[in-house]
Parts: structure tokens; C-alpha cells; sequence
């Protein structure tokens, strides 16, 4: 990385005044720079730990975007992507550069997507220094002769002390995200989730990417192996899209956002990764538990006197995570771009226990469950509650994707065939019954499925060897090399028929219900990919 203030800048066309400007700062100065300032503490494991505040995750109705000439006909506008006005933003955004003057700032410059002819300047604000090292983790880095004619085409400007008036400003309440597509702004007040950082980028090119560069933006990970084949990992928080695609015997293209270009590439957007750490192990991820050490940052979590983490202890979010830079992961595909698309594998958690745990799908039910981005939510905490709640969002990140869903969903079908690519969904969720009555898919079958599949040992559908699933209508293997063929089928698993058909009716009830709000966008191949029957 360059050194620090080799390069003077100013603010002042941003309407920042006289701020004292820390630009460039290595990871390690702004790791000292947030201990010294008190705003984290140095676990044991090396990594930096700090506290986001009161929010300590995304707040989906605080997200806007400013309806102007650009987006007012293209946006999807929903409960998800929410309408600013153009003047509110504008004084908006005069008092927060307005509490930035005057104030310390840190800048950094640096960029998303991998693939050169996609790369995105990106200029990042930030009140406080642990926020501008995330940056550092999680956007590209440019090298110091990249950054000597750096100029910026989106900036982002993060004030999490900055509260809002609501009454006054059209915010909600007093935290904020919103992005400006004509001026190339994502602006973010009053929370210090650093997730929104990312995210706020992440919606941008969701809808610069297919609407002017014909490239299909993905919420997933995706990994390479050593014949070149590369696979795509869809799914949901906490339903393994990190876990999985770091894999030993495979380099890691990234572990969130994509893009699939017309030349059949597949880019990250980002350089680094953020990782749940809920129950995190050592023995069960090893790689991702190795990349905690200086330079990475804890957010959330829960230590003793000493600095060691309990990854078990959830008092203050179950969100706990981590951020660091890719390179603290041994095995990345360097550049961050694989070619030759392969498998896509689609992840859902179903605390219901009725998907099998392995499927394979049409071109029909992919892009149906592609819009769909089904999950389930379990109960938790709550005493005395057991029922499993089910959880959709479209597009497997529905609130990033600003776009109708269909535009994505027609897009990946495609690309899938005209690159020949196998989908294949994967429930690493409930087995033998629901939420509280089954156990977890184990982690070690879900990564033998996955492995069969990369070593081609599930080969194409026939008949003798896949059972067409009388609920659902997707093709589950009938055996699969390291899994026990009893889980195979998750009838068989329950043991107890009627208990199973009825829940499996229940859940594609629910499939069929989410599907009403895009029936009149979606085309008959699409519509016929759901479920093949359900209760009256």
C-alpha cells in the first residue's frame, strides 16, 4: 500500500471544509489509531474488536434511493427500495459535509470488481478510523501508481455520528443509507454498521452492472478448482455461502458479490470477505478462524479480560462477524476472476426439515427459486416457541437488487444455458424433522454433496438414479459417494409420512403465496418451476 500522505487531497468540491485529512492510512495505522483512540480493543487472536453501536446489522427501512431521471423508470420501487427526494437529499447531505469540517476524516481510495474492464473508483469518507480499515479489508487496493491519477467516480460518505432529524430531513428516523445515482453518492449517517459501507456499493453496481455493462450482479460466493471450473454459491445469511466455498482443494474467487459478464467470467467485486462468526470453530473453519489475526476486524463479539473471543456468546447480536482482507485466506484465485461457469448451487436453511439436502433443478425451477431466495428463520431464543418461520428474498439479496427481480432471474437463466450449467439446491438446514425436533444437516454431508458434485460423480438426471420429489418436483439423487443414503430422502428421514407431507404442503403454500407479487412479470417457463403440488 502507499504510504501515508503521499498524496495530498481536498474536500473541498465535496463541500468539506478545513478537516484534518488522514488519507491512505495503512491496516496497521488505523488498527493504532482506533486503539488509541479507544474505540476497539485488541483481541487475543491479534484481530482488532470493536462495537458498532446501536445498530448491528443493516436497517432495511432506513435504505434509500433518490428518484431522479436516472432511476425513477428503472427502480423497482417497494418496501425494499425506498424513494428520496432529490432536494431532501441535497440539504441532507449539506449538513453532514457540514459535520465533517473542521472535523479528523479518514479518506481512502480504492476500488470494486476485479476484472479491469468493470473496476469502479471509489473514493471512502469516514468519521472514525476502525470504519476506514474496513474499507481498507473490504474494497480492492489500489497499487501506489494506480493511485497517483486516481480519480473517483463514486464516493462514499459515512458519518455514524451524524444523527438526522426525520421530521426535517425525510429519513425514517435518524440513521440513514441513500444512494444517488446521479451524483455518485451512497451517503450514510447515524449507524456504524460497517455493512452498510459495502452494501451501499454493492446496490450501485446491482443496478450499473446490467442496466449499461450487460452483466448479471450476484449475491453469492464463488470458487475455482484446479481444472479451471468455476462454482457459484447463492444462499441467505447463516446458510454457509462463505463456509463452503472455502474449501481447501479450491481457490476462493470471494465470499459475497459478483458479477457474470457477457464473456462467461465471473469477477468479485470485493477484496476481502465478512464472515458471520456465530459458533465459529477452529476444528470446523479452519481457514476463516486462521484469518483472524492482525489486520482483520471483530464486530460485536464477546471476550474475557484477556482478549479471548467466546464465538458462542450472542448478548449483544447474533450478527456477529468478522472483516479482513482476502489475502489472509492461503488459497484465492489471484486475480479474483474465474472463467467457465460450472455448477451453481443455490442455499437454503429449511428449519421446516422437507427439502433434500441435495436436488438438482431445471433451467424452469432455478430461475423460480433463484426468485424466490427461500430460507427459513428459527425461532431462537424465544421461550417455548418451535415453529420455524419461512424467509424469502429475491434474487438471493433482494434488498440490494434494485431492479425487478425477473430482470435478474431472466438474466441468470441465460447465461446458465447458453454456459450449460448444472443448478443444484442444497439444504443445509433440518433433517428428520423441524426445528426443534430434527438436528442439522452435518456440515462434513453438506461438503461431500458438494464435492460429488464438483468431481462429477452426480453426473446428469436419469431416472434409475434420481427420484423426482412429489412435493417440489426437483430430482434428488438416489445415492451420493460420503453420505448415508437414509438422509438422502427427507420423507424417509421423519419417519412419520403424514407429520412430513403435511409440513412439506405447508412450505409450498408459502412458495406459492411469495410467488403472487411476481406472477404478472414472470414468464410461463418460470411460473411452472415452483411446486408441483400443494394443499388446498
Amino acid at each position: 500500500m502507499v504510504d501515508t500522505n503521499t498524496k495530498s487531497i481536498s474536500l473541498n468540491s465535496l463541500g468539506i471544509k478545513n478537516a484534518t485529512i488522514r488519507y491512505q492510512l495503512t491496516s496497521n495505522e488505523l488498527h493504532q489509531e482506533t486503539l488509541t483512540k479507544k474505540q476497539g480493543v485488541e483481541s487475543s487472536l491479534g484481530a482488532i474488536a470493536v462495537n458498532t453501536g446501536e445498530f448491528t446489522g443493516r436497517s432495511p427501512m432506513d435504505r434509500f434511493i433518490v428518484k431522479d431521471a436516472i432511476t425513477k423508470d428503472e427502480v423497482w420501487w417497494s418496501k425494499i427500495n425506498l424513494p428520496f427526494e432529490e432536494d431532501k437529499f441535497d440539504k441532507l447531505y449539506d449538513k453532514v459535509v457540514d459535520y465533517l469540517s473542521e472535523k479528523e476524516i479518514f479518506v481512502r481510495d480504492s476500488y470494486a470488481c476485479a476484472d479491469e474492464n468493470y473496476k469502479l473508483n471509489i473514493r471512502v469518507i469516514n468519521e472514525y478510523p476502525w470504519s476506514n480499515m474496513f474499507a481498507y479489508n473490504m474494497f480492492l487496493r489500489p497499487t501506489e501508481a494506480e493511485l497517483e491519477n486516481f480519480s473517483p467516480e463514486w464516493t462514499v460518505i459515512n458519518a455514524p455520528g451524524f444523527m438526522a432529524n426525520a421530521d426535517v430531513d425525510g429519513t425514517r428516523q435518524h440513521n440513514f443509507a441513500i444512494l444517488n445515482f446521479s451524483k455518485k453518492i451512497a451517503l450514510i449517517g447515524g449507524t456504524g454498521y460497517t455493512g452498510e459501507i459495502k452494501k451501499g456499493i454493492f446496490s450501485a453496481l446491482n443496478f450499473i452492472l446490467p442496466m449499461y455493462k450487460n452483466t448479471l450482479p450476484m449475491h453469492c460466493s464463488a470458487n475455482v478448482g484446479a481444472a479451471g471450473d468455476t462454482a457459484i454459491f447463492f444462499g441467505l445469511s447463516g446458510t454457509g455461502k462463505t463456509t463452503l466455498s472455502t474449501d481447501p482443494n479450491r481457490s476462493l474467487i470471494g465470499d459475497d458479490e459478483h458479477g457474470w459478464t457477457a464473456e462467461n467470467t465471473v469477477f468479485n467485486f470485493e477484496g476481502g470477505c465478512y464472515a458471520k462468526v456465530i459458533n465459529l470453530s477452529q476444528e470446523q473453519e479452519p481457514e476463516i478462524f486462521a484469518a483472524i489475526k492482525k489486520g482483520a476486524i471483530l464486530e460485536n463479539v464477546i471476550m474475557d479480560e484477556n482478549g479471548i473471543v467466546d464465538f458462542a456468546d450472542t448478548s449483544i447480536t447474533q450478527n456477529t462477524r468478522v472483516s479482513y482482507p482476502i489475502y489472509h485466506i492461503d488459497n484465492i484465485q489471484q486475480p479474483s476472476i474465474g472463467k467457465n461457469p460450472k455448477n451453481i448451487f443455490f442455499l437454503t436453511a429449511d428449519a421446516f426439515g422437507v427439502l433434500p439436502p441435495i436436488s438438482k433443478l431445471t433451467p424452469a425451477q432455478a430461475a423460480y427459486h433463484f426468485i424466490s431466495g427461500y430460507t427459513a428463520k428459527v425461532a431462537g431464543t424465544e421461550a417455548g416457541v418451535t415453529e420455524p418461520v419461512p424467509s424469502f428474498s429475491a434474487c438471493f439479496g433482494a434488498p440490494f437488487m434494485p431492479l425487478h427481480p425477473t430482470r435478474y432471474a431472466e438474466m441468470l437463466s441465460k447465461k446458465m444455458k447458453e454456459a450449460g450449467v448444472n443448478v443444484w439446491l442444497i439444504n443445509t438446514g433440518w433433517s428428520g424433522g423441524k426445528y426443534g425436533v430434527g438436528r442439522r444437516m452435518p456440515l462434513k454431508y453438506t461438503r461431500a454433496m458438494i464435492t460429488a458434485v464438483l468431481n462429477g460423480d452426480l453426473g446428469d438426471y436419469r431416472y434409475e438414479d434420481y427420484h423426482i420429489h412429489s412435493v417440489f418436483g426437483v430430482a434428488q439423487p438416489r445415492t451420493c459417494p460420503g453420505v448415508p443414503t437414509e438422509l438422502l430422502s427427507p420423507r424417509a428421514t421423519w419417519n412419520n409420512d403424514e407429520a412430513y407431507y403435511e409440513t412439506a404442503f405447508k412450505l409450498s403454500n408459502a412458495f406459492r403465496h411469495n410467488f403472487k407479487q411476481f406472477e404478472e412479470f414472470a414468464n410461463e417457463e418460470i411460473r411452472r418451476g415452483g411446486p408441483q403440488r400443494y394443499a388446498h
